[in-house]
C-alpha cells in the first residue's frame, strides 16, 4: 500500500519544513546548540577563576548547569543512562563548584559527590588524561609520569617510526598544550582554589604513576631524540619554541585554539607556563573566543566544544530540498552564501599527508579556517549541488569541495575525518584512556558511507568507477558478523549501519547484495515495539549493540533511511517506523535529547539540538519521494 502524499507524512514534512525555515538566522546559517559533556563547563569556570577574571553572572549560570546535570547518586555521567556514573566527570565538577565559590564543602551535593568519588578510589583511579591534565596544572595533582615525554619528541623527523604528525589532529592540538605543561611542570593556584586532599583515597603511590606502560615508547623516542644534530638545551629550546609557534599559528580569527573549546583551555595554562602575563593579549581573546562558544539560548547555557554552525546549516539546508523547498526559496539562496563564503580556501595540516592538493573543504564551526573534514565537506557539497550547474561561483567551489574530498581516500579505501592515512595502529596502543578513540584518524564506516552516498547521489559516480569500488570493498569488508557496521561519529552501530547501507545502495550496490540484506535484516531485527529505534552510548563503550530503553528521533529516522534505501515498497518495519517518527518529532521527553552525536568513546557525547529536525524530515522526504506518485 502506497501512502498518499497528501496524509500524514506531507502534513509533517510541510510542518518541520516551515518550523526550520522560521529559525533560520539573518546570514542564512541556522545555529542550533551542541548540548555536550559537562567537562566544558567545568573547565570553564576553573580558566576563569585561575586568571581571576571575575565574571560572576558566567560563573553562577555555568554552576546552575553543573548542578542541573548532577545525578541523585552524586555523580555525574557521561551519557544519561551511564551504570555507575563517571569518576572523571564526577571530580571535574566538584572541583569546579568547590572553585567557584558558590557551593561548599558541605553542600548536600558536594557531600554526594565526594562519597561518590572515594567509592570509585578517589583520585588515584582517574582514568582520562585531560582530567589528569587539568588538575595538575592547578595543584591538585602530580603531573602523569606517562607526560614526561621529551618536547624534544616534537623535532624528530617524518623518517622516524613514529612522529608528530603521525598523531590526529585532535591528538596534537591537545598533546602540544600538554605535554609543555608537564615539561616544565607547572602548576598554578589562586587565593579561591580549594584543597582536593580529602579526594586523593586509597594509596598515595598510584598518582601521576602510570609510567611503566608507556617505558618501550618512550624508550624508542629517546633513541631518535639521541640521533638529532645539536646540544641537549638549544635542542630543548627549540621544542619550546616550536610548541608555542605550532599554538600560535593555529589560533583562529575569534581566539580560540583550532576553533575546540578543550583545547583552547589547555592553551591558556601552556601560555601561562611559558610567561604569557594573564591579560595577555592571547589568553584574553582565548577567554573571549570561549565566552562566545556559550549557547545562551538553553537553559541552563552551556559551552559548547566547537558549535556546529556550518554542520547544521548544510544539513538543514539539504534536508529542505530533498523535501521539496526550491532552490530560488530565500531560505536556501540564504544558506547557499552563507555556505559559500565558509568554504577554506588556505591549506591546513591536513596538506601534510596530502600534498598538491588545493584547499575547498569546510569545517565544523563558523570559526574553523584550517581544519576541514569529510563529513562537513560532503553536507555542505549537497546543500550547493542545486546552484554549481548555474552560477560560476558556486561551480568553482564545487569543483574544489568535490577534488578535495576524492583526494582525502584513504590508502585502504575508505575515508577518515579529518587527515589522510593518519591511521597507525601502535598509537591507538598507548596506555591513554583517549588513545583508541583520538590518537589517530583512520577510515570509518560512518564517513566512508555516507561519502560513497554523497559521490553517488550528488556526484552521479557508481561502484564501476575504482576508487568507489575500493569505498565499497572496505565497507563490506568492515561489516560486523551481526550485519551491523560502527559508527564513530553518531550512537552507534545504527548511525554506522545507516551510513554504509545508504552509501552502497547510492552507489549501485544491489540491495539484495548479502552485506545489504544482513544489514537491512539487523535493524528490523532491532526495531522497538513501539515502531522506533533506540541506542545508547554504552554500545560505543562495549563496542556492541546495547538497546536503549526508549525510541529516539534521530535513532529512529536513521534506520528508517537506510531501510528506504534497501526496499522498493514499504515493509511493515518502515510503515510502523513511519508512525512512530512522526509522533517523536512532537514528543518531549528523556528519549527525545538523548544524546546521539559521539565525539570520544566513553567520554564525551553530544545531543545536537538540530538532530530532531534534520533527521526526521530527510527520512520523511525520502519516504515520500520514493513511494508516493
Amino acid at each position: 500500500m502506497r501512502m498518499n502524499p497528501s496524509g500524514e507524512v506531507e502534513r509533517e514534512i510541510r510542518r518541520l519544513s516551515d518550523k526550520i525555515t522560521r529559525m533560520q538566522a539573518p546570514d542564512g546559517s541556522w545555529r542550533f546548540c551542541f548540548e555536550n559533556a559537562v567537562l566544558t563547563d567545568a573547565y570553564m569556570i576553573i580558566v576563569l577563576r585561575t586568571l581571576e577574571i571575575e565574571d560572576e553572572n558566567l560563573i553562577r549560570l555555568l554552576c546552575e548547569r553543573l548542578l542541573a546535570t548532577q545525578s541523585a547518586d552524586g555523580a555525574w555521567r557521561a551519557f544519561p543512562d551511564e551504570r555507575e556514573g563517571n569518576l572523571s566527570a564526577t571530580v571535574e565538577c566538584y572541583y569546579a563548584l568547590l572553585y567557584s565559590g558558590y557551593s561548599q564543602v558541605n553542600d548536600l551535593a558536594m557531600a554526594k559527590a565526594r562519597t561518590f568519588i572515594l567509592s570509585k578510589g578517589g583520585l588515584g583511579r582517574i582514568s582520562g588524561l585531560m582530567t589528569k591534565v587539568m588538575l595538575a596544572a592547578t595543584g591538585q595533582y602530580p603531573w602523569p609520569r606517562s607526560l614526561k615525554i621529551p618536547l624534544e619528541s616534537l623535532l624528530l623527523p617524518s623518517s622516524f617510526p613514529v612522529h608528530f604528525f603521525d598523531f590526529s589532529g585532535y591528538a596534537r592540538v591537545h598533546m602540544i598544550p600538554a605535554l609543555l605543561l608537564a615539561d616544565r611542570q607547572y602548576s598554578i593556584k589562586t587565593k579561591m582554589t580549594p584543597d582536593l586532599t580529602p579526594l586523593i583515597g586509597g594509596d598515595r603511590k598510584t598518582l601521576g604513576n602510570d609510567y611503566d606502560e608507556l617505558r618501550p615508547f618512550l624508550e624508542q623516542i629517546g633513541q631518535g631524540i639521541s640521533a638529532l644534530a645539536g646540544l641537549p638545551a638549544q635542542l630543548h629550546e627549540e621544542a619550546v619554541g616550536y610548541a608555542e609557534r605550532y599554538m600560535l599559528e593555529r589560533i583562529e580569527p575569534d581566539g580560540t585554539f583550532y576553533s575546540y573549546a578543550t583545547c583552547t583551555f589547555l592553551m591558556i595554562f601552556a601560555m601561562l607556563a611559558i610567561g604569557y602575563d594573564k591579560r595577555h593579549p592571547v589568553i584574553m581573546k582565548a577567554v573571549q573566543g570561549l565566552k562566545a562558544m556559550i549557547c545562551k539560548t538553553a537553559r541552563p547555557i552551556f559551552v559548547q566544544n566547537s558549535p556546529p554552525d556550518i554542520w547544521d546549516t548544510a544539513l538543514l539546508s539539504c534536508a529542505l530540498q530533498e523535501a521539496g523547498t526550491l532552490a530560488d526559496n530565500p531560505a536556501i539562496l540564504r544558506s547557499a552564501t552563507y555556505l559559500l563564503s565558509k568554504q577554506h580556501d588556505r591549506p591546513g595540516d591536513w596538506v601534510k599527508h596530502n600534498r598538491n592538493v588545493p584547499p575547498g573543504g569546510w569545517g565544523f564551526s563558523a570559526s574553523n579556517t584550517r581544519n576541514p573534514d569529510v563529513d562537513d565537506t560532503t553536507a555542505a557539497l549537497r546543500a550547493i549541488k542545486r546552484f554549481a550547474s548555474a552560477d560560476a561561483a558556486y561551480r568553482g567551489a564545487w569543483n574544489r569541495g568535490l577534488n578535495w574530498l576524492l583526494s582525502m581516500q584513504n590508502d585502504d579505501g575508505g575515508w577518515p575525518a579529518f587527515e589522510k592515512n593518519t591511521d597507525k595502529e601502535i598509537l591507538a596502543l598507548l596506555p591513554f584512556a583517549e588513545a583508541k578513540s583520538s590518537a589517530i584518524d583512520p577510515s570509518t564506516p560512518d564517513l566512508t558511507g555516507r561519502t560513497l552516498e554523497f559521490l553517488g547521489k550528488y556526484a552521479g559516480l557508481t561502484v564501476d568507477q575504482t576508487r568507489i569500488r575500493r569505498g565499497a570493498d572496505w565497507l563490506i569488508g568492515h561489516q560486523e558478523k551481526d550485519g551491523s557496521w560502527y559508527g564513530r561519529w553518531g550512537v552507534c552501530f545504527i548511525y554506522g549501519t545507516w551510513a554504509a547501507l545508504t552509501g552502497m545502495t547510492a552507489v549501485g550496490i544491489s540491495p539484495d547484495h548479502k552485506a545489504v540484506r544482513n544489514g537491512a535484516r539487523w535493524l528490523a531485527e532491532i526495531q522497538n515495539p513501539d515502531g522506533g529505534w533506540g541506542e545508547s552510548c554504552e554500545s560505543d563503550r562495549q563496542l556492541r549493540y546495547i538497546p536503549l530503553q526508549g525510541s529516539t528521533p534521530s535513532q529512529t529516522a536513521w534506520a528508517l533511511d537506510a531501510l528506504i534505501s534497501v526496499h522498493d515498497s514499504p515493509t511493515p518495519a518502515i510503515r510502523k517506523g513511519v508512525q512512530r517518527l512522526i509522533g517523536l518529532t512532537q514528543e518531549e521527553n528523556a528519549f527525545t535529547v538523548y544524546p546521539t552525536g559521539a565525539g570520544l568513546p566513553g567520554v564525551f557525547y553530544s545531543h545536537y539540538h538540530s538532530y530532531r529536525y534534520i533527521w526526521p524530515l530527510l527520512a520523511l522526504a525520502h519516504y515520500q519521494n520514493k513511494y508516493s506518485s
